[in-house]
């Protein structure tokens, strides 16, 4: 029966009511789709309202045909087909605005000028406009031209114009000192100024290379560079403004304490304080403050800058790994010449501007708090970011690392740059001072001026020998010559050749550092005492050739070499726990080699040590010492011996992160399987970087032990109480001895558990935008900036409980029990400090690499099973499916052990060194008042 005209009428309302509510639900589809692009987003509605008013009339005119009802209703489905097509065309052509719009900021982004190239080099040449007139003035005094003493005799070293200007000054500010080795401070300004001349040099070599602008991603890489580079500038920022008034409280503190025993010094009748020394000590904590920050700031900045240049080195396959290691190496180098060059310049002039030793300690105590709290937070920071990245992304969602969908990769890359390179930077720069300064405090009270000058000219020889050493860090035979194009080992593999090139470096400039720093030795005291000189260049070889064994024996228990990382990597078969089990094995077995070495160092300095005092004591018929008073001061050589080569090992070590940086930017850059060999050379890489930052800990943790030592022992001097001794059976010693062994382990709770509340925000947001936004399917884009500003509040916060508790532990525990108590203090936190800062940085560096190892044999299972697809050959497809499904459960279990040991390796551990040298600093600084009351 046909519809009568009521009825088609009421069928062709509801029929419009129908049409009208998919068209509603339509267009709120089309508005959540372009929602960041309204004015297309208007335009491309307008067009689908006119095809849906086009599709409405169609029907009506259907519907005027007198059709069955039955046909009507089958009508109504293809309206809501023919509206698919339209919303699919408008995706498509939001897509192509969207990548229009990206493809325009391409365009406008250029490769960055030369300006800062420019700046550099002039800089350099003035620079080294400096050294050469420091050196010639040094040629003039050894030639005689301006005074007319020999090379030796260093106790009258100034021309007369040079003397009337100190005697002016000593009656201005009350000092006794009439005359300062000025010979050997020209000749350490000269090392100082060459180093800061290779530095800017060095710094434009990087900035030249390309960032691959018009390289495939090479916008994206440079894009996400930039944002490294503002996080990592605005954690300093806020780090800075807080140390500033940190800084400011303390020096206000020492005027104080130094106005203090200025007047208890005045009741005696032969007082040893001047005035001056009120001003002194603050002004050159201060001083060492800022100069430990700005080498903190000079290395994040390069770091961050080479990042990028070094990923685009990586590009090409053939010589992509050999240049991305020299980009990289360089980047470090910058570090390593602003540490050394700026701290022995430093000394230099506050050496020359209060011509006070105790000028000098309070220099070390400014550098020694930055570092601390520039370790300490760094390292919350970045692994706050690593711990929560690794967390949720590989673990919990399986992404690969650096995957640009984890919100917290940018934090994660942020955080390697203020922890690895800011930190290590300032941690070594005090060990550097620290070792010079404890040398010459030392030195002159048995050697006089000959023992002050020592360290700065051992320490300006080793700037030119491990420049030297540097040329040699390539997988060729040096720098500037390609021959043997395969490298020196063609057979091995990438990690070895690497390894090997990195080794190559550091022996050839131990190797020299031993020629040159025996010949100063010899030179400054063969005239009077052969065996003084003899017996010193032993305890300077026995240091540096402690320092090499120790980096020696950590790479052994950090790399795959002899299968320490193979067995914790074959313990993820089993899970997790057994990874944790084996990793702390590893951590805790490898503090033996460290220790050994480090006990025959001290042994042999101190026997060698008191031999030269005695030789020199009889030579010029003064009365003997006791056993271990001039063996100290050959514990101290040393250590200025194992610091010799700091120009070369620290930039080993600041090359792993910027390496770790140019992989990550490599991953969340390059798409293309064509680019896979970047991502390989990147890996290669950051390999060898986790292993030659463990080397690195260990080195600074070697250094610390015998820099802390030597500062122990003048400590005891200046508090007047080496002559007595410390004795163990008393009461009050036992207690400082436990207390000090008690506050590493309190300090790395701590921070620990500063990583771990750090960690929780971090893995909480990233949860929360995993949960809320596509980012995974690629719909939507993480937020990065809210995991950055997480971490910094995070680092700003939990950094300050640490840093009290090493700055007020000594001071609260010699005025309470006295100075022998704060000697068992320094005693216990020492060893106890020494033995759980290697097993922390150890384990935890053995736990990355297994990690890495995994990771290896992952990408080389899904290279099998590609192979296998290929063929078709449904029994391989199996089996390398079986093969990948374990592997990446193995993964998994090796990841959580790399998580755990982050905060090992990167924020407890390196800290510690730098807890026990400050700890020995302020002791050493607060020693007088404790003479003083002493006596009264």
């Amino acid at each position: 029966k046909k519809m009568t005209e009521e009825e088609k009428n009421v069928q062709e309302v509801e029929l419009q009511e129908e049409a009208g509510e998919v068209v509603e639900e339509q267009q709120q589809q089309q508005e959540e789709v372009v929602e960041e692009e309204q004015q297309e987003e208007e335009v491309v509605e307008e067009e689908v309202k006119e095809e849906e008013e086009e599709e409405v009339k169609e029907e009506e005119d259907v519907e005027q045909v007198d059709a069955p009802h039955q046909d009507v209703v089958e009508e109504e489905p293809e309206a809501n087909d023919q509206l698919l097509p339209a919303v699919e065309e408008e995706q498509v052509i939001v897509e192509e605005k969207r990548e229009e719009v990206q493809q325009d900021e391409e365009e406008g982004v250029k490769e960055p000028g030369k300006l800062w190239v420019i700046i550099n080099i002039i800089l350099g040449i003035l620079t080294l406009g400096l050294c050469v007139a420091a050196i010639v003035l040094w040629i003039l005094f050894q030639a005689k031209v301006i005074d007319t003493t020999v090379i030796t005799d260093q106790t009258h070293r100034s021309p007369d114009f040079y003397n009337a200007l100190t005697t002016l000054v000593n009656k201005v500010t009350g000092a006794t000192t009439p005359y300062i080795p000025f010979e050997a401070l020209l000749c350490a300004l000269a090392g100082g100024f060459f180093a800061l001349a290779l530095m800017f040099f060095l710094a434009a070599s990087v900035l030249n290379k390309p960032v691959g602008i018009n390289n495939r991603g090479g916008v994206k890489m440079f894009n996400i560079s930039n944002d490294i580079h503002e996080g990592a500038l605005t954690f300093l920022k806020w780090e800075g403004i807080i140390l500033f008034f940190f800084c400011l409280l303390v020096s206000l503190a020492l005027v104080i304490i130094y106005g203090i025993l200025y007047a208890l010094e005045l009741r005696k009748q032969s007082s040893t304080i001047q005035w001056v020394t009120i001003i002194a000590t603050p002004i050159s904590f201060l001083f060492g403050a800022a100069t430990s920050g700005l080498t903190a700031v000079i290395g994040m900045y390069i770091a961050t800058k080479a990042n990028v240049r070094t990923a685009n080195a990586c590009r090409p396959k053939e010589s992509g790994l050999t240049d991305g290691l020299k980009v990289a190496f360089d980047g470090g180098s910058v570090m390593s010449m602003s540490v050394v060059g700026l701290g022995l310049t430093s000394l230099v002039f506050v050496f020359m501007i209060f011509r006070d030793l105790k000028a000098l300690a309070g220099f070390g105590f400014g550098a020694s708090t930055i570092a601390l709290f520039a370790r300490v937070g760094g390292g919350i920071f970045t692994k706050a970011a690593d711990v929560g990245a690794d967390l949720v992304g590989k673990y919990e969602n399986n992404i690969p690392e650096d995957d640009p969908r984890n919100p917290a990769t940018i934090a994660d890359n942020v955080g390697d740059n203020v922890g690895d390179v800011a930190g290590m930077g300032s941690d070594l720069f005090e060990s550097y001072v620290g070792s010079i300064i404890a040398a010459a405090t030392l030195g002159s009270e048995l050697f006089s001026v000959r023992g002050i000058t020592l360290p700065f000219y051992l320490a300006a020889g080793g700037i030119v020998c491990s420049f030297i050493g540097s040329l040699f860090v390539t997988r060729s035979i040096v720098r500037f010559c390609s021959f043997p194009k395969s490298g020196l080992l063609p057979c091995a593999d990438n990690q070895t050749q690497l390894l090997w090139a990195i080794r190559k470096g550091i022996f050839i400039g131990a190797g020299l550092n031993a020629v040159v720093g025996s010949a100063i030795i010899i030179a400054v005291f063969y005239d009077t005492v052969w065996q003084t000189a003899v017996f010193l260049v032993f305890c300077y070889l026995l240091g540096l050739l402690a320092g090499v064994l120790i980096g020696y024996a950590t790479e052994l228990f950090t790399s795959n070499e002899i299968g320490f990382i193979g067995k914790i990597a074959n313990s993820g078969i089993t899970g997790p726990a057994t990874v944790i089990i084996k990793g702390l094995y590893v951590g805790m077995i490898s503090a033996a080699p460290p220790v050994i070495f480090i006990c025959i160092a001290i042994i042999g300095c101190m026997f060698l040590g008191d031999a030269a005092g005695t030789y020199f004591l009889n030579y010029f018929n003064m009365p003997t010492v006791n056993f271990g008073t001039a063996g100290v001061f050959g514990v101290s050589i040393a250590s200025v011996g194992m610091l010799s080569t700091l120009g070369v090992t620290l930039a080993t070590d600041a090359y792993g992160p910027i390496a770790d940086n140019a992989g990550g930017l490599a991953e969340m850059s390059l798409e293309d399987e064509e680019d896979a060999h970047v991502r390989e050379n990147t890996d290669d890489l950051d390999a060898l970087g986790n292993t030659t930052a463990a080397t690195g800990k260990g080195f600074a943790i070697g250094s610390a032990v015998l820099t802390s030592l030597a500062l122990m022992s003048a400590f005891t001097n200046s508090a007047g109480i080496s002559s007595q001794g410390i004795n163990m059976l008393d009461q009050r010693v036992l207690f400082g001895v436990l207390l000090g062994a008690l506050l590493p382990f309190v300090f790395s709770a701590l921070t620990m558990d500063a990583v771990n509340n750090g960690a929780e925000s971090i893995i909480t947001e990233v949860r929360h935008q995993f949960k809320t936004l596509s980012i995974l399917d690629g719909k939507d884009k993480p937020d990065h900036a809210a995991c950055v500003a997480m971490c910094t509040r995070a680092s700003l916060r939990y950094m300050i409980a640490p840093g009290v508790i090493a700055v007020l532990a000594p001071i609260v525990t010699g005025f309470a029990l006295g100075p022998r108590a704060v000697g068992g203090l320094l005693g216990g936190s020492i060893s106890s400090g020494f033995l759980l800062a290697v097993t922390l940085s150890n384990a935890g560096g053995a736990w990355d690499n297994s990690k890495k190892h995994v990771e290896g044999i992952k990408r080389q299972v899904k290279k099998e099973l590609a192979r296998a697809q290929e063929s078709g050959d449904e029994a391989e497809i199996a089996k390398a499916e079986k093969r990948l499904e374990e592997v990446t459960e193995q993964h998994k279990a090796t990841v959580v052990g790399d998580t755990v040991g982050d905060p090992f390796k990167d924020t407890s551990g390196p800290s510690l060194n730098i807890l026990i040298k400050l700890m020995s600093v302020i002791s050493l600084v607060i020693a007088p008042l404790f003479a003083v009351l002493g006596e009264l």
